[in-house]
């Protein structure tokens, strides 16, 4: 589908991949639409493909974690999951994705993968499913002419293999232009061609838009019809006045073309390759056949173990990511320099305390939630028309999966009891207590009060230690920790990859 900004290509697209909100788009809909004769319902949706024109990924994924995630609820409950990653291991070499599969997608706030390689990964979780028809709106939308050429040259070999690709492109160069093999032209809305591309200049210079310009890009010349600039100086010239007259009557004289040559004939064909009452009744059950219950492709349970597996996989970076540890740290730092050694007396000032950290960790979680589905309403809204899950195993897998991320940060914030043990992996415990040994004895006193001596080894903060005996036992663990740590930062950069 052919044409400039505005002529209606995105929205007729949108109507065949049964995606338009008919309440909001009502005035733009007429006619019926059929698939082989039958009439469009959910079935059909489902195993029909659609890659809309901004690439609407999660950014933490890898690429073999976003289309295994998509298979797992996209593909047949009779598929086991090894099949099913077989199948993702089958479209990753297909498409060519193999030297990226274990990168992130990325995002604004950090790096990923390329514009091609991202619009590759939104064709292959649509050719997961093996669809006939695959339907793709702008997929050059935003790369470059080499890029470009290249999801073109894919999305070619995809067509090869038996499949229908239905794309919307705005300015193909020649070399994309001349690998299409049927066009559609349109023009604010209303088709002005249809039939072969190789085919399209010869039928607007039989009905006089002619060009005497042998090397002009084929597009550019439909796109200046398709905008009412007929060809040629004396056509084109902007110099004339009544131009926005002209362009009308150019336009006018293209539909009217369009309804005698092309309309007609082929509403012939399509009614010739139906039955009749197909032909005159085939929409008559349509409304019907879309009310009818779906048949989901995985079970609810399914569906709720994936979404919330993908979920915590992609909220953890969120969750954890480096700014909001500082502003935790650095809140739990102020408030315990303020309120550091406030006499038991001052129970006032410490209620203030206790009540601000409430209301931090009442407003911080809240905020979250309340930001979490506008920001997830696109990949919500692609994933559901596409009948990929129900809304119930989406809304409380993220539930679920919201709460152990949000209680992780609040519940350090405060170090209760049971994790108490956490200051044994700390070499800063051992250290304080090895200088504690080197300068005191457990059986040394001190003045506890005034003419009152009392053993060092029975002070709380000796005891809390542990005692000060056994000191080799100290040095041995920090020892070990310092062969230790050094061992899994030597590890750690193993992982990291070379770029």
């Amino acid at each position: 589908m052919l044409g400039p900004s505005g002529s209606g290509k995105t929205t007729l697209l949108t109507a065949l991949g049964g995606r338009l909100n008919h309440q909001n788009n009502c005035k733009f809909m007429s006619g019926k639409i059929t698939y082989n004769g039958q009439p469009f319902c959910g079935n059909i949706k489902r195993r029909t493909g659609f890659v809309a024109q901004d690439d609407v990924l999660y950014p933490h994924l890898t690429v073999t974690e976003t289309l295994v995630f998509t298979a797992l609820l996209r593909l047949p409950r009779s598929l086991s999951r090894d099949e099913k990653v077989q199948h993702v291991e089958h479209v990753i070499s297909e498409l060519g994705l193999s030297g990226c599969r274990s990168s992130m997608i990325g995002g604004p706030l950090f790096r990923g993968i390329s514009g091609g390689e991202k619009k590759r990964v939104s064709i292959g979780q649509e050719m997961l499913i093996n669809p006939s028809l695959l339907l793709l709106d702008e997929p050059t939308s935003g790369l470059d002419s080499t890029t470009a050429q290249r999801i073109l040259t894919t999305l070619k070999r995809l067509a090869s293999g038996g499949r229908t690709l239905v794309t919307t492109i705005h300015q193909p160069s020649s070399r994309i232009y001349h690998m299409f093999d049927k066009l559609v032209l349109l023009s604010e809305g209303s088709p002005i061609y249809y039939g072969p591309a190789s085919a399209a200049l010869d039928y607007f210079s039989s009905i006089g838009f002619s060009t005497s310009l042998p090397s002009l890009n084929p597009a550019d010349l439909l796109l200046d019809l398709a905008n009412g600039i007929a060809p040629d100086s004396k056509h084109a010239s902007e110099q004339r006045e009544n131009m926005e007259q002209d362009q009308k009557a150019v336009r006018k004289a293209l539909i009217s073309a369009y309804d005698k040559n092309i309309c007609a004939k082929l509403k012939a064909e399509l009614c010739a390759g139906l039955e009749v009452n197909n032909c005159n009744n085939y929409m008559k059950d349509a409304s019907a056949r879309q009310g009818t219950e779906q048949h989901w492709c995985t079970s609810w349970w399914q569906q709720f173990k994936v979404l919330l597996q993908r979920g915590l996989r992609e909220r953890r970076y969120e969750a954890f990511n480096r700014l909001r540890i500082f502003q935790v740290i650095s809140v739990a730092t102020l408030g315990g320099l303020l309120w550091w050694r406030t006499p038991t007396s001052h129970i006032e000032d410490r209620i203030a305390l206790l009540f601000f950290f409430s209301v931090f960790w009442g407003f911080y979680p809240l905020y979250n939630a309340v930001f979490t589905f506008p920001q997830e309403r696109r990949m919500l809204i692609k994933e559901r028309s596409s009948g990929m899950y129900r809304l119930s195993s989406y809304f409380l897998a993220r539930t679920v999966g919201d709460l152990p991320l949000e209680l992780a940060l609040p519940t350090a914030f405060v170090i209760p009891a049971f994790i108490v043990w956490l200051k044994y992996l700390s070499y800063s415990y051992y250290c304080y207590k090895l200088l504690l040994g080197v300068q005191y004895d457990e059986d040394d006193y001190y003045e506890c009060s005034k003419g009152v001596l009392c053993r060092v080894g029975d002070l709380p903060a000796i005891k809390s230690m542990g005692g000060l005996n056994h000191l080799w036992i100290d040095v041995s663990i920090l020892a070990l920790m310092l062969l230790g740590y050094r061992l899994l930062a030597y590890l750690a950069l193993h992982r990291v990859r070379l770029r």
